[in-house]
């Protein structure tokens, strides 16, 4: 089992690229090659713009998913951590300094892009970027990632990684007040939507990362059963947060129901349906961990529920991609 961790995750981040490189050229928010004679900041800095944002988004699935492990699922001598909590902890600190050095390269490329420049030129246009609202935002997430890697790599105690916790939620809330959602921050429907996106993600992030901590540290029965309430839980805020963020976004306030209407008419309806899709195929699998896996697992046949949870990371994978072609389709 061990040795097919790597070829698991490297599976994962493989998946979520693909799947965000053509849902990105699929739904339109791909990155456009400027007309000939015009100088800008090049395809491949336009690129790397999601990828990075990609990398970023699992690093922060890693770091709070081992959080979730050492806080709920592992146990912990009068506060102090057990040997597996601080591997986890070890783990997340590593997490974190990914989650810092990719924000730092998502902060200098989303500079050049957005003022569409070469990175060569960024330099010379240093105090317009710092104006801008995301990568001021990347900036607070790049502070945040950096002092959260250091508090992980000498975390001890189960007060230790809750502070922790509450540093990783503060790094996934900066970039996400930029987004599509806060663009009108004096609309009620704006701050409605924003609120519900940062459930949305919070939720994604304790199943998700949760699901892979349970695999690495957590392999007990009761530590399974105790992440399949949690799992139930954070898929019904999933469900509920996603339908409401879209729907705000789409103009269904305004319009009708705009997730019916718009799923087929336009790139960003498409790709919520598309992640709709893979919801409904996680909520499935989910089913049959309860109806299947779990009862087998209780029997003292583990085998069946790591071979599904392998397949739901996959499939989580690739709605994280899903999420970050998302969040840059008009």
């Amino acid at each position: 089992m061990r040795s097919a961790k790597p070829a698991v995750a490297g599976g994962m981040v493989a998946a979520g690229i693909v799947v965000m490189v053509v849902a990105l050229l699929a739904a339109g928010g791909a990155p456009q090659p400027l007309p000939a004679g015009l100088i800008g900041a090049g395809m491949p800095l336009s690129w790397s713009v999601p990828v990075l944002r990609f990398v970023a988004d699992a690093a922060a699935v890693a770091t709070g998913g081992a959080l979730t492990a050492v806080i709920l699922l592992l146990p912990a001598t009068d506060g102090k951590l057990s040997p597996k909590g601080l591997r986890a902890c070890q783990d997340a600190a590593i997490a974190a300094a990914v989650w810092a050095v990719a924000s730092i390269g998502g902060l200098i490329t989303s500079g050049a892009v957005i003022l569409g420049i070469p990175l060569s030129h960024l330099a010379e246009h240093a105090s317009v970027a710092g104006e801008l609202l995301q990568v001021r935002a990347l900036a607070v997430a790049v502070v945040l990632t950096a002092i959260l890697a250091v508090v992980l790599s000498g975390c001890r105690t189960v007060r230790g990684a809750r502070f922790a916790a509450v540093l990783t939620a503060a790094a996934l809330t900066g970039p996400l007040l930029t987004g599509h959602g806060a663009i009108e921050r004096t609309n009620v429907w704006s701050v409605l939507a924003t609120t519900s996106l940062v459930v949305h993600v919070f939720a994604a992030t304790a199943w998700i990362g949760g699901l892979g901590a349970v695999l690495r540290y957590a392999r007990d029965q009761q530590a399974v059963e105790r992440f399949s309430r949690l799992a139930l839980v954070c898929a019904i805020a999933i469900g509920v947060t996603g339908l409401l963020t879209a729907e705000i976004h789409l103009g269904g306030r305004d319009d009708g129901w705009a997730l019916i209407t718009q799923w087929v008419t336009s790139g960003y309806g498409a790709l919520v349906f598309a992640k709709t899709v893979a919801f409904a195929m996680l909520v499935l699998v989910g089913w049959w961990h309860r109806r299947t896996t779990l009862p087998e697992f209780a029997a003292g046949d583990p085998a069946a529920f790591r071979r599904l949870a392998v397949v739901e990371l996959l499939i989580m994978a690739g709605t994280v991609g899903l999420a970050v072609a998302l969040s840059r389709t008009p």
